[in-house]
């Protein structure tokens, strides 16, 4: 009986036309059946956003063998969502947000689609991984990552991931990959973050941007300080979010 090949589900936050699911697209095909269902469009910083008062749709942009393609008119879980309702023969074996077009590292974890993909896979118990690279052009080269994620792709395909746990796996921008860090996630915050405007027709509007500040620019073992230094940053994230530490303390709270 012939061996069924592993079904791999990817979607991303910067649309289904964007290079860097097309290279993803190209850089695993020869490892399962690849399903693809991303917005119709960019979809940056939706995070784990979904659609609850709007209809969604599902549109086949591209099909042959080993690979299918739909796009998706809502946020990057929505896409993922549906795929797993509506498209999937089966559960996935492993779920790819990505590639991402910029960095994901630190509390941008919190805000990415591409993070939102690879969690709501997560929350789903697929094992699930982000890749994203420091660059943010459209026109980005993403060859170099090949290798790398190839390897981290089959090893999470043979070996699997704990439930609960997801990866988050950031590219710097380099000539030359120093090498992989397995790392934690950087304490940051975002400032100057509303820029504001005025319209020629009267009235004032805003845009939202923001410079990032690496809150602890010293630890040597962040996502932040990896990437500054060359190095592919691997970081384990995981959907339980609660502060054990807290509990013990708190139990003067209880009644």
């Amino acid at each position: 009986m012939k061996e069924k090949r592993p079904l791999i589900l990817i979607s991303n936050d910067d649309g289904y036309q964007a290079k860097g699911i097309r290279c993803l697209i190209d850089m695993v095909r020869d490892l399962g059946d690849v399903l693809v269902c991303a917005p119709d469009g960019g979809r940056s910083g939706y995070a784990c956003a979904f659609s609850a008062t709007i209809p969604l749709t599902l549109t086949l942009r591209h099909k042959e063998d080993g690979v299918e393609v739909w796009s998706c008119n809502g946020t990057p879980v929505d896409s993922v969502k549906m795929a797993l309702a509506e498209l999937c023969p089966r559960k996935p074996d492993l779920v790819i947000g990505g590639i991402n077009h910029g960095d994901n590292a630190s509390v941008n974890t919190h805000y990415s689609g591409t993070m939102g993909v690879t969690m709501e896979g997560c929350m789903k118990y697929i094992p699930s991984v982000a890749f994203s690279l420091c660059d943010h052009r459209d026109d980005a080269d993403f060859e170099p990552l090949r290798p790398y994620i190839r390897e981290m792709v089959q090893r999470v395909l043979h070996d699997g991931l704990p439930k609960g746990v997801c990866l988050n796996i950031n590219f710097p921008l380099v000539e030359t990959f120093q090498g992989v860090k397995v790392c934690r996630m950087a304490m940051g915050t975002w400032g100057n973050e509303v820029t504001r405007c005025h319209h020629p027709r009267g009235f004032d509007y805003w845009w939202m941007v923001g410079t990032y500040y690496n809150d602890e620019p010293e630890a040597e073992d962040t996502d932040n300080w990896a990437l500054r230094h060359g190095y592919i940053a691997i970081t384990p994230t995981q959907m339980d979010v609660t502060a054990y530490q807290m509990i013990d303390q708190m139990k003067d709270w209880e009644r």
